[in-house]
């Protein structure tokens, strides 16, 4: 005898996104640890030396963590004002910060000690960065300039002054010491020479501008404002090469990651996007519990971390080693066999059996009580947290042929049951051909008898008459919209390109596809009538 075949209770599960391997990498990530600074997070920087520790700059102060303890590792507090933009050299020994006090100071990790003060700037200094020579340091100040500092002698070498308003973002190019960019509050983002002293190219971002960031190679530049991300090639002249709008609040940061494949950008709307450089397409989306003003990660991945608008600085370090969960512990027992004349004397794992358990409602079924089997299915707690599992109950009613016999001879509250769980679910989608099927299945039964039950039985026979119309009614006003949008598409597909007809025929199509079961409502109206 073959055993008994269980009601599939799942075939309304949810459907879930597909798993990438980026989503798998990323995910790797552990529980992120907050700390607590004393005002908004303006920067982050890791240092090129493991274990790479990054520096904070918040207040008036750079702090070094060790991202293994996430402790303070070195305290930079030689600022009298807020301090901004602490960056690493590419040696890791020295760190170059703005400030308020519109100067620019350098220390010594290791030491603390401030090596180098640049006075020049008027106003605030925003960014600041070392050049690939590692001679030079370029800085972005709130008095509209660029200016480049030679680190020997701290005297100014060259000076731009292009910018109509604040200029809160810059970056210098991997590949040469000789090329600054510069993104500005008068929407613009310029890029200058520094051995002819000028300006060679000037590009419109469209809005405020936040963050530029340089790709490795040197000739593809990326620029941050308003809720936009730009794609610019320099080589040719500042040629747009794309545009990414997945943020819906202003973007705040940019930065690279995974060997420089991936572009990572935090935004107000408390989300960091990774995006794959190649194709500039979200390949996962990392959370945080409030605005971001900036993000960062190690050379290896292995840290993560944000800064906030309220302080909060989240440290998220990749998970090395997954330890075996509780349930899984207890699903395995050890025993040891010492007759070495049958086993070797070795440990073997003793794995616990799944019990088949069945559901009350399969009991009935097994013992063809379709009655009963349609009550345990009718209960509270089911019908308002898991209706499929009545329907799935009224499918294999179906598929025996006893649904007459589980829905005969009820009373007025029995009845009143199934007709409230038919009510509310006539017009969802995943359940409306089976409503439609059982309503039919229950007018049949019981149409000499509507006279013989209370009042509030024949109005919930009332309500549902009336959605099921008002549900065939909408879908025939859909299919009318689709027909007109056809014969608009069909009359301007000359002129409109082909990579915009797809999304607007997904959208048709999914408003098509949102009553799948026309023909079953439609007879069910005829039936009520």
């Amino acid at each position: 005898m073959s055993a008994f075949k269980r009601t599939n209770f799942s075939i309304y599960s949810k459907t879930e996104n597909k798993l990438t391997p980026d989503n798998l990498y990323w995910k790797q990530l552990g529980v992120p640890v907050l700390l607590k600074e004393f005002g908004p997070v303006d920067y982050i920087d890791f240092s090129p030396l493991e274990p790479y520790p990054f520096a904070v700059t918040c207040s008036v102060r750079v702090q070094i963590y060790n991202p293994i303890t996430k402790t303070v590792w070195k305290n930079l507090s030689r600022f009298r004002q807020a301090a901004y933009g602490g960056s690493f050299r590419s040696d890791g020994r020295l760190l170059c910060a703005g400030g308020e006090e519109a100067i620019v100071q350098m220390f010594d990790v290791s030491t603390k000690t401030p090596l180098r003060v640049f006075k020049g700037h008027s106003a605030p200094v925003h960014r600041c960065f070392f050049t690939p020579d590692n001679i030079h340091i370029s800085s972005f100040s709130d008095d509209k300039t660029v200016c480049l500092w030679d680190i020997p002698s701290e005297k100014e070498v060259s000076i731009f002054s292009g910018h109509q308003d604040y200029v809160r973002a810059g970056a210098v190019t991997p590949s040469t010491p000789d090329a600054l960019l510069s993104g500005s509050y008068d929407r613009s983002v310029k890029m200058y020479d520094t051995r002819t002293k000028s300006q060679v190219m000037s590009v419109d971002h469209g809005a405020p501008v936040e963050s530029v960031l340089f790709l490795p190679s040197g000739g593809i530049f990326l620029s941050a404002g308003g809720t936009e991300i730009r794609v610019w090639d320099a080589i040719a002249g500042g040629r747009l090469l794309a545009k990414i709008s997945q943020h819906h609040k202003t973007v705040t940061c940019l930065t690279l990651a995974s060997s420089n494949k991936r572009l990572m950008s935090s935004s107000l709307d408390r989300h960091v996007k990774i995006y794959d450089v190649s194709t500039y397409q979200v390949v996962h989306t990392l959370d945080y519990p409030n605005a971001l003003l900036s993000v960062a990660a190690s050379a290896d991945d292995e840290t993560v971390v944000a800064g906030m608008v309220d302080g909060l600085v989240s440290v998220s370090r990749r998970e090395t080693k997954v330890l075996p969960s509780r349930r899984e512990r207890q699903k395995v027992s050890y025993g040891h066999v010492s007759d070495q004349r049958e086993y070797p004397a070795v440990d073997f794992v003793v794995r616990e059996q799944d019990k088949n358990l069945m559901s009350k409602s399969d009991v009935c079924f097994r013992k063809f009580q379709y009655t009963k089997a349609l009550d345990c299915a009718l209960i509270p707690l089911i019908l308002r947290n898991r209706p499929h599992i009545t329907i799935s109950v009224f499918q294999e009613l179906m598929r025996r042929k006893g649904l007459k016999q589980a829905l005969a001879g009820r009373d007025s509250k029995s009845l009143s049951t199934v007709l409230r769980f038919l009510v509310k679910y006539i017009t969802d989608h995943r359940y409306s051909r089976t409503v439609c099927d059982v309503s039919n299945v229950l007018l049949d039964i019981y149409e000499d008898d509507w006279g013989k039950f209370p009042p509030d039985v024949c109005k919930l026979l009332q309500v549902l008459s009336s959605r099921a119309k008002d549900d065939v009614a909408l879908t025939q006003d859909l299919v009318t919209i689709e027909g007109m949008m056809q014969i608009l598409l069909a009359g301007s597909s000359i002129t409109s390109s082909r990579t915009e007809r797809p999304s607007v025929n997904n959208s048709i199509q999914s408003a098509s596809t949102l009553h799948p079961s026309k023909t079953a409502q439609e007879t069910f109206v005829v039936n009520v009538s």
